[in-house]
């Protein structure tokens, strides 16, 4: 099985992603957080910044495209190889209300017509391996057959499936139905998406589709951090100071390039939104973390957490 670490938009950048595989390893590929194309360049300095391959030493990237215009794809891709990329990744799969309405993202997925044309033509002339990020609808599950029909017709790197429709956003269960369908059914390899939050989660994805050798983990992994990976897995990911210690290091790191503490402690409070569940008093941990106004109060709380692990109190999950 490989592991795949998915994108999320303003959390899973060069910062996070570097910390997380120092900290945690075991991840066969990371994805960034989509480049959106734009009319006289590809990406903002910030975005290029984030893909350069000297800010993500020692991981395997793929890069993520958004676009509906063929020819920007093209261009996007273009830089990618530039840069030393064999791969990009085509974000059909976001379900951002500022994304869909522009016909991007998951949004494409209502005009399977035009995105038969588009992939058509950017299979026809990429200079590098295309995957996909989809999901399995934009209102209906009923939908993906004739998606899948599409995703078929052409040399799909790896076709990852989000097991929701646009419409469900990240809420409601999957539909592993659909899976089951896409693993009899697909031309290309595929890879399963959408509440990996367990390794009995993995364990069941390999019994059940024995032949898929790719799961795609995001939420997952900010909830558990190393909870699941390759041979290259670092330690024991119930080791309650190490996630203490990862955000610590995350913190410093962030605090080089952020101007004031205020940023920072968004940031900080954005993933102890997640990684509280790694804690069993996570809820009241978190409370006191939202609370804080400043770094210095975030820190205080920090302390006490740290303190209460070295005493060996039960803050942790074992």
């Amino acid at each position: 099985m490989k592991y795949l670490f998915a994108p999320l938009e303003g959390i899973t950048g060069s910062i996070f992603r570097t910390t997380y595989d120092e900290f945690f390893g075991g991840i066969d590929a990371y994805y960034t957080p989509f480049v959106t194309t734009r009319d006289g360049g590809i990406m903002k300095n910030k975005e290029k910044k984030d893909i350069l391959p000297e800010n993500n030493p020692g991981i395997n990237l793929v890069p993520q495209i958004m676009t509906t215009k063929s020819e920007e794809f093209l261009q996007a891709a273009s830089h990618m190889e530039e840069m030393g990329y064999k791969e990009v990744n085509l974000n059909l799969g976001c379900p951002s209300g500022t994304v869909v309405p522009k016909g991007k993202g998951s949004g494409f997925l209502r005009e399977p017509e035009k995105l038969d044309l588009f992939l058509e033509e950017v299979y026809k002339r990429c200079p590098i391996d295309i995957s996909i990020k989809t999901r399995i609808g934009f209102e209906s599950p009923e939908e993906f057959p004739k998606l899948l029909n599409i995703y078929n017709k052409y040399p799909v790197k790896l076709l990852i499936i989000h097991l929701r429709t646009r419409q469900e956003m990240y809420t409601g269960n999957v539909h592993p139905e659909v899976f089951e369908y896409a693993y009899n059914n697909s031309k290309n390899p595929i890879c399963y998406n959408g509440d990996i939050l367990t390794k009995d989660d993995v364990n069941k994805i390999k019994n059940i589709y024995p032949e898929t050798e790719f799961v795609m983990i995001g939420r997952g992994y900010l909830r558990f951090p190393g909870f699941a990976g390759n041979d290259s897995l670092k330690g024991d990911y119930n080791d309650k100071q190490r996630l203490i210690d990862f955000a610590e290091e995350l913190k410093r790191r962030y605090a080089e390039v952020l101007y004031g503490d205020r940023p920072l402690l968004f940031k900080m409070k954005e993933l102890w939104t997640h990684m509280k569940d790694s804690f069993e008093e996570g809820d009241k941990l978190f409370k006191k973390i939202k609370k804080s106004k400043t770094i210095d109060e975030y820190n205080d709380v920090i302390r006490i957490v740290w303190r209460d692990i070295n005493r060996k109190d039960n803050y942790g999950r074992v």
